[in-house]
């Protein structure tokens, strides 16, 4: 509905999600691996892409960089199968004529390459650009406190007023094409950003546009995709940055060859290359953008300049912004992808969640006397030394001590600032632990000492047995972010409780509600924040409390919080539990 709409949305988007669901499906149904479940999600995608771009081997390399994200004889076959067979129906439906209509051209000079190198940049500027905007505006919606199925609405309202109101404003007409390629019509009057846009990409192939309206179209299909799919709607990112990248390679083009009209050729080459760079950018997978564009023109010579563009573009893209289209909202529910599988489980916590935030410290003036006693008293190995505003001086360690003052020899008549190492390594709160461990594991250090940004305050001390709990926590969130529990026993249910702001929890610590032993606290949101729960963790009106059952018992856990005077919000059941009105809603077994 949304892109046979207008929606400024590619249809390899649900194209490629229905073919992966499909393979996800039919693998849990038979009880495959989760190896094999990736595999035949691959196969989805791969099926899509090849189907929807008339491009088999774009489809294959798409499946292998962005869903699996490594190459393996396993994988491959299946997914050359799939994107084979995907290809051959759809040529037998529509046709194996290349998606767009491209004149000859040939590479003017050696120098000209140059041209689609420096062409790399602006393409890499345009797709972080359209990353920004687009998780930008999804940001936005989702904060919005609207119905949820009414926000696609008003996504397509914003959408058709701007694709009223900017050929007015602009002075420009309508697509001059009635019939939209790869079999499907469209009206003459539909403006240049709505859908996917393939018309008009040709239009730039051919050099018809000026490039006042390929400047235009660039910024206006941001916004158009933006306001489309950050509102909720469905669709695929992969024909509109090739649409800007059509649009933008163009104008270089138009430029290029008004400089230097002897040594460049025309907008339409300079299109064809900008096509894959964006995409490269915004996507992350040059070897897609080139192969795509070569099956989509079926044109072997832009390969080298193809290539060399996506090469500049990749390398400044990930300069600007690390994260790719396609990862970014992973990254930000704490799931960090490797070779396509979440490796980083420590970056979804903070080093304010595991930190000491009330560590023993000593201070500069200390006499070596009291900090033996010290050592011997508290079976430390070290202390942060703060000055007597609480600023971080530096830490003592019992290798300092054991230096300035040997075994069997009596203690000096030194201070802890005459022994203290100074330069250290220091952590700060709202830091990722993964971050922090980054710079330990190469010292080999024990602890770390956490400062305030701006004051330089000590506000506490990470130490290894902190990090040990932080892993644990890190695996039950990227649990939730994945939507289950590695490891969790069969039958395993959660209840998410909200405290109410005249609750009698308010104000309790977690240790207070002597909560059964049959069920677990295992995460705690506030403000948006995740809260790493311990005994002595204070609730506080607003807090959003999950609650692990190991027994299934969701009976218990209801009438338990109950109880307390709460009630839930969201919860997990096994399948096949019904809610009541006023109970605990169901969801699905872990």
């Amino acid at each position: 509905a949304c892109i046979g709409s207008g929606g400024s949305a590619g249809r390899e988007g649900p194209i490629v999600q229905v073919g992966a669901a499909f393979g996800s499906t039919l693998a849990q149904w038979l009880n495959f691996s989760e190896r094999r479940i990736r595999n035949l999600v691959a196969c989805g995608a791969a099926a899509g892409i090849a189907a929807t771009f008339n491009a088999p081997m774009a489809g294959v390399v798409f499946a292998l960089e962005i869903v699996l994200g490594e190459l393996a004889l396993a994988d491959l076959s299946s997914v050359v199968l799939s994107a084979v067979t995907a290809s051959t129906v759809a040529r037998s439906v529509l046709g194996s004529a290349p998606a767009f209509i491209i004149p000859l051209y040939n590479v003017r000079t050696p120098l000209e390459i140059l041209f689609y190198l420096l062409m790399g940049v602006p393409a890499a500027i345009i797709g972080v650009w359209f990353i920004r905007s687009l998780y930008f505006l999804e940001e936005k919606f989702d904060a919005w406190e609207f119905p949820e199925f009414l926000k696609p609405v008003v996504g397509g309202l914003a959408l058709g007023l701007a694709g009223y109101l900017y050929p007015q404003v602009l002075g420009l007409g309508f697509v001059p094409q009635t019939e939209l390629r790869l079999g499907l019509l469209s009206p003459s009057t539909v403006p240049h950003v709505f859908g996917a846009g393939f018309p008009v990409i040709e239009e730039t192939l051919l050099g018809k546009l000026s490039i006042g309206l390929m400047l235009a179209l660039v910024f206006l299909k941001i916004l158009a995709t933006s306001l489309t799919l950050g509102s909720g709607n469905s669709g695929g990112v992969f024909a509109p940055a090739l649409f800007m990248g059509a649009m933008s390679g163009g104008a270089f083009g138009w430029v290029a060859q008004k400089l230097f009209p002897t040594l460049t050729a025309g907008p339409g080459p300079y299109a064809m290359v900008g096509m894959a760079a964006v995409f490269a950018a915004a996507a992350r997978a040059p070897l897609t953008a080139i192969l795509i564009v070569f099956e989509m023109t079926d044109d072997y010579r832009i390969l080298l300049p193809l290539m060399g563009a996506v090469v500049v573009s990749i390398l400044v893209a990930q300069h600007m912004h690390p994260e790719s289209i396609y990862t970014l909202k992973l990254v930000r529910r704490g799931i960090h992808l490797f070779r396509g599988q979440d490796i980083d489980v420590m970056a979804a916590v903070t080093a304010s969640e595991v930190m000491d935030a009330n560590p023993v410290v000593v201070h500069p003036e200390t006499p070596l006397s009291e900090l033996v006693e010290l050592f011997a008293r508290t079976n430390s190995h070290g202390f942060p030394v703060v000055d007597a505003e609480g600023s971080l001086v530096g830490v003592v360690s019992l290798s300092d001590l054991r230096r300035a003052c040997p075994p069997g020899k009596p203690v000096p008549p030194l201070k802890v600032g005459d022994i203290a190492t100074r330069s250290v390594v220091t952590a700060y709160p709202d830091e990722r632990l993964s971050d922090v461990l980054l710079r330990m594991a190469p010292r080999d250090l024990s602890r770390v000492p956490v400062i305030d940004r701006e004051s330089n305050r000590l506000v506490g001390v990470i130490r290894r047995h902190n990090i040990i709990r932080a892993y644990e926590v890190g695996v039950v969130r990227r649990g939730f972010a994945l939507g289950h529990f590695p490891g969790s026993p069969p039958g395993t249910v959660t209840g998410e409780f909200l405290i109410a702001p005249d609750s009698p929890l308010a104000g309790k610590t977690l240790a207070e509600l002597c909560l059964p032993e049959a069920f677990l606290v295992i995460h705690l949101q506030r403000g948006g924040m995740p809260i790493l729960p311990h005994g002595n963790t204070r609730l506080q009106a607003g807090d959003v409390v999950t609650v692990l059952s190991r027994d299934g018992d969701m009976k218990a856990l209801e009438t338990f919080w109950l109880q307390k005077g709460e009630q839930p919000t969201t919860a997990d059941s096994p399948e096949g539990t019904e809610a009541a009105e006023g109970q605990v809603p169901p969801a699905e077994e872990q």
